[in-house]
């Protein structure tokens, strides 16, 4: 019975580990989709997809960024050095972007693997 008991247990609390790790980590992701009005009209998103020049997603990235700090309520502690985002490109193309310098037009550093082209 004493093992029964030590078995259920466990599980119960195998259980509230992963969930509080899941709920960590989902919170934790910011996605940035640049075909809202806000962002669909900036001239460095615009025309920009995965397939575009390393500067260019960087430049457009660091606009996204700007204003999505500038919209948040805490704008200078919202997206930080170091901090990951992911953008979703007008033609439907999703990449993940570290933020290397917040202040700088080209601040993004694509994460090489992670693009996605738009099907």
């Amino acid at each position: 019975m004493n093992y029964r008991r030590l078995l259920h247990g466990a599980k119960f609390w195998v259980w509230v580990v992963l969930f509080v790790a899941y709920s960590a980590g989902a919170v934790g992701v910011v996605l940035i989709d640049t075909y809202e009005d806000r962002y669909r009209e900036m001239s460095k998103v615009k025309l920009t997809s995965v397939n575009s020049d390393a500067d260019q997603r960087r430049a457009g990235a660091s606009q996204a960024a700007a204003i999505y700090r500038a919209q948040s309520g805490t704008p200078f502690s919202t997206l930080p050095p170091g901090s990951r985002f992911q953008i979703v490109w007008p033609d439907g193309s999703v990449e993940t972007v570290t933020v290397v310098d917040p202040s700088s037009p080209l601040g993004t550093e694509p994460v090489v693997g992670t693009a996605v082209t738009a099907e």
